[in-house]
Parts: structure tokens; C-alpha cells; sequence
């Protein structure tokens, strides 16, 4: 029987590569190749850094996409005057849309004041939070804007995301213990495949097959985890705690903005779980003395919230909704 087995399956990776050809005569290991570009890739849009894991590089440069000091997104010419900072995910940095296009660009022209994207894409909520740190140190902004969606709080509980190390923080009696500082950098895309998928990344057919069913995302991305899961919502309360710190001595209105990922508009049960992790993180915040807006029922209200996305990110016109609510809520003075 298991012979029978291993023939059908030598069988059927033959059929399928001879259905695409060009894999017949090729035999790579797609974890190892995917891992490698994917290496490759964030070697030229990112410097390491011991503190945070990554940062933009500086002085990058690609289609729509400029890079400036300490790796803030360009969001417009300088505007004299103490700044507003901006951090969080890939949807403050504005994956998919050009520079003007972002909601801190768009947040400069509606205000008229200096809008810094510190925006990070990848980053987990407690990247985010040292990141504001770090930054407001340097610029000694009158507000901070800290975004986020729901995954940046499961973020927090993993080490390593995306084949790249980030700090963490563990809880020890009650109180965040920040661990992984200094981060290494990435480690060899060949050093991060497990047995299993130096064995099977050779399949064309399992390959494909992961492809169909959407399950790319641990196949391809070395994730470690630190923290059970669950352990997020915890950390992410104690983390906003940590940015009322932050408001007391630096004198910045903090603003905590909930952001959305499109899937919530696609799959209610994933929706009330995003909205449930969303909400308890805001109820943190505001309970820590911080700003907090929900930008749930705004795109809502549109009508047709999944026309607000390229793919994945906002576009212009989502972006340019969260600049207003933004704008809205931004201490006076500060606007």
C-alpha cells in the first residue's frame, strides 16, 4: 500500500510538471526560492536595525516610492514648525499607493503642518510602539498618530516574521520586559528551512497545491512564535500604557487609529474577530488617557467600503477618509 502511494504521488508530480513544462527538466526547492527572493527583495528596501528589527532604507528610491532620513516615507516638502508624527503598518507606510498618496501625505495638506510616515510595513503593534518612541526623541513632534489593524496584535506574540527577527516583550509580574534587542540580522534564507521542507519544497505538485488553498503564508514565511496564542490582546493593552508613557514625557498628544484590512468586509465571523481584538485595544488606550478613533463605521458608511482598497491596502480615496478622521481628532494646535 505504501508503495502504491509513493508511485501515485511520483506519478502525479510528473503530470503536473509535465502540464507546465518548464518544471520538468528544473527541480528547485520553492520554500528555499521564495524565501531567497523574498530575502533579496527586503535587502534593498531595507537597513537592519538592532532596535526595531527593520527600518526603510534611506535614500531608496522605486516608482512612487522615496525614502528620506531614518527611513520616513516622503510625504511632502518641509513645513517648518514641530511636526506630527505618524507610525504603524504597512497601511500608515502606504503599501500599493505613491508617496502623496498615503494618509500622512494626505494629512500634511489638510492641516497644513509636517506630516513624518513612520510607517513600517510588517510591523507589529509592539514595533509600532517602539518605533514612536524612537522617532519622537529625534523629532519632538506635537502629536503622534499610532495606526494599526488587528494582526499587528497577534504580531507581537512572534519573534521572527516574514524570515526577519523583531523584538519582543514577554510579561513578567505584570509588567513588559522588552527580549530579542539586539536583533540579529536576518539569518541565511537556507538556515530557516525546517527538514520537512527541504524535503517536500521540492514538490511542484504540493507547491501548487498550497497555492490553490491559499496557505502560502507559513509555507513560505519563516514565523516563529515567542508567546501563546491569545497572549497579544494582553500585550497590546500593557503596550498602550506604555504610549501614555510616552504622551506624559514628551508632551505629544498620542492618537490611537484602528485600521481595517479588506477580508473584514468579505467574511462577517473574521470581521467580528478583528472587530473584538480592535475594540480591546482601543478600550485600553482610551482608558490609558489616549486618543482613540475607529475608523470601522466612516468606511462603512461609504456604502461600498471594498472599493477603498488596491488589494490588500487602502487606496487614495481610503487613505484620504483616515487623513480626515485623523484631522478631526488632532489636539489644537496641532492642526
Amino acid at each position: 500500500m505504501l508503495c502504491a502511494v509513493l508511485m501515485g504521488l511520483f506519478s502525479l508530480e510528473f503530470a503536473v510538471r509535465a502540464a507546465a513544462w518548464g518544471y520538468l527538466f528544473a527541480y528547485p526547492n520553492f520554500v528555499l526560492t521564495a524565501r531567497t527572493t523574498l530575502a533579496d527583495g527586503d535587502r534593498g528596501r531595507y537597513a537592519h536595525d538592532a532596535a526595531l528589527g527593520h527600518v526603510p532604507r534611506a535614500g531608496h528610491s522605486a516608482p512612487g516610492v522615496t525614502i528620506e532620513a531614518n527611513g520616513l516615507r516622503r510625504s511632502g516638502e518641509a513645513i517648518a514648525g514641530a511636526p506630527i508624527l505618524a507610525v504603524g503598518d504597512s497601511f500608515t507606510f502606504g503599501d500599493e499607493v505613491s508617496d502623496g498618496e498615503t494618509w500622512p501625505a494626505q494629512l500634511q495638506r489638510l492641516t497644513g503642518r509636517r506630516v513624518l510616515n513612520g510607517g513600517v510595513s510588517g510591523y507589529g503593534f509592539d514595533q509600532i510602539v517602539l518605533r514612536a518612541e524612537q522617532l519622537a526623541q529625534i523629532y519632538k513632534p506635537t502629536a503622534i498618530v499610532v495606526a494599526f489593524i488587528a494582526d499587528d496584535i497577534r504580531r507581537t506574540e512572534m519573534r521572527r516574521l516574514w524570515s526577519a527577527d523583531k523584538p519582543y516583550f514577554t510579561i513578567e509580574d505584570g509588567k513588559l520586559e522588552l527580549r530579542g534587542v539586539p536583533v540579529p540580522p536576518r539569518a541565511p534564507a537556507a538556515s530557516t528551512l525546517s527538514p520537512w521542507q527541504w524535503v517536500v519544497g521540492y514538490s511542484y505538485f504540493f507547491d501548487l497545491l498550497l497555492r490553490q488553498l491559499n496557505l502560502l503564508h507559513d509555507w513560505y514565511g519563516d514565523h516563529q512564535r515567542v508567546q501563546a496564542p491569545g497572549t497579544g490582546q494582553h500585550l497590546a493593552c500593557l503596550l498602550a500604557g506604555r504610549l501614555a508613557d510616552l504622551q506624559r514625557q514628551s508632551g505629544a498628544r498620542v492618537v490611537v487609529v484602528a485600521e481595517y484590512d479588506p477580508v473584514v468586509w468579505d467574511d462577517p465571523a473574521f470581521a467580528a474577530e478583528q472587530r473584538r481584538l480592535t475594540r480591546g485595544l482601543l478600550d485600553c488606550a482610551a482608558r490609558a488617557g489616549l486618543a482613540t478613533i475607529d475608523s470601522f463605521d466612516a468606511l462603512a458608511a461609504t456604502g461600498q467600503p471594498r472599493r477603498l482598497y488596491v488589494t490588500w491596502h487602502l487606496n487614495e480615496a481610503g487613505n484620504g477618509l483616515i487623513a480626515r478622521l485623523v484631522a478631526q481628532a488632532l489636539p489644537r494646535g496641532a492642526d
